[in-house]
């Protein structure tokens, strides 16, 4: 299989604007310009989470979904700005116009980042490299902003090169060179290990892709759940996923699976609380709002339940979201119980919904892992 690298070698593009909110408010106010900045959260420390950090910002270790008062703990001069969707979206726009020019199988991930498949161009430039280096002159000219762009044959490994040089980067990794790329690569550059994840893989000596690859799949099924097959395939670089240019984001979500077992209320609402955190900063970067809030629980012995609760009005704020799940924690059996993992997801952006009492539901598709 490992000759197989995949059974149709496209040519894609990952491209993941630096900084982005922050970037646009550096550019738009020369006074913020080489300063620590923060979009969103709160000057206050109280409540709030981070949207964006500038990468003055990121040298002190501030990140995307950190709560306010961390960040403030961390650099006490950051200086916090108020989000200006209208002009992220508008920035947006022009940066879909200058992806338009090369191809028309374009797939957003968010208003920062999206896939391209130029395995046939418009301009018949023929080189994703070639275009990638133009898409990233243009929007530095024109807009004034800097972008990352990662090039190989597969959505995957595009989106791992996006990140190796950022910020304002571009990595090349050639189908000759993916399998001894993947087995180099340390557990935790895999999308979809989580910190959690990647300390088991640790503790069980898999430090690296070319530790994975030496388990069956079967194997990595029974360590690590159904995400095993994607594990299984992905190290030896196969991912046959196509571009999507209407893809349509069904929830939103996050998870955790915890080192020890959660067995009081109180440590349980302050795990929800880090992870509503994540979920509404990921609503807020992909302009989100939903009706439907669902907690997972899964216990010790492995039993999984779900909960829900809508709305007859989208919501989004942490508040809503966060007192929603910690609600319907109360609606599940915790005596004597131990929870292994939390999630939170938000879903039914689309039609309105009539206001239920939280009842079982069917699992959820979430957003990213741990």
């Amino acid at each position: 299989m490992d000759s197989e690298v995949n059974s149709v070698q496209r040519k894609i593009i990952h491209i993941d604007m630096d900084a982005f909110y922050a970037s646009v408010e550096q550019r738009d106010d020369p006074e913020l310009r080489g300063k620590a900045i923060v979009v969103g959260g709160s000057p206050t420390g109280r409540g709030g989470v981070v949207a964006t950090a500038s990468y003055e910002a990121r040298k002190f270790g501030i990140r995307s979904a950190m709560p306010s008062k961390r960040a403030l703990a961390l650099c006490p001069h950051v200086i916090f700005v108020r989000p200006r969707f209208d002009a992220y979206k508008e920035a947006s726009q022009k940066i879909r116009e200058i992806f338009s020019r090369y191809t028309n199988l374009i797939e957003p991930l968010s208003l920062d980042e999206a896939y391209l498949d130029v395995t046939e161009d418009k301009q018949n430039i023929g080189s994703a490299i070639k275009i990638a280096q133009l898409i990233k002159a243009a929007i530095k000219d024109e807009l004034q902003l800097t972008a990352s762009a990662g090039v190989s044959i597969n959505k995957f490994v595009a989106k791992i090169a996006s990140d190796l040089n950022k910020p304002d980067g571009l990595a090349f990794i050639g189908p000759n060179d993916i399998l001894g790329f993947m087995e180099q690569l340390p557990v935790e550059k895999f999308h979809g290990v989580g910190k959690v994840t990647a300390q088991k893989m640790k503790l069980m000596g898999l430090h690296t892709g070319a530790d994975l690859k030496k388990l069956e799949e079967d194997e990595l099924v029974n360590y690590f759940g159904k995400v095993g097959h994607f594990y299984y395939r992905i190290v030896r670089g196969i991912d046959n996923r196509s571009v999507e240019p209407h893809r349509e984001t069904k929830s939103v979500g996050a998870e955790d699976t915890f080192p020890a077992d959660l067995t009081t209320i109180e440590e349980m609402n302050a795990e929800l609380e880090k992870i509503a955190a994540i979920v509404c900063s990921r609503m807020e970067k992909y302009q989100l709002k939903g009706r439907t809030v669902t907690l997972k629980i899964k216990y010790h012995d492995f039993k999984q339940i779900t909960r829900n609760q809508s709305f007859t009005t989208p919501i989004g704020d942490l508040d809503t979201v966060l007192n929603t799940a910690k609600q319907l924690l109360t609606y599940t059996e915790l005596e004597n119980k131990k929870i292994r993992l939390l999630g939170i997801s938000v879903s039914n952006f689309g039609e309105i919904s009539r206001p239920d009492k939280p009842q079982r539901s069917a699992q959820l598709e979430l957003f990213g892992f741990e």
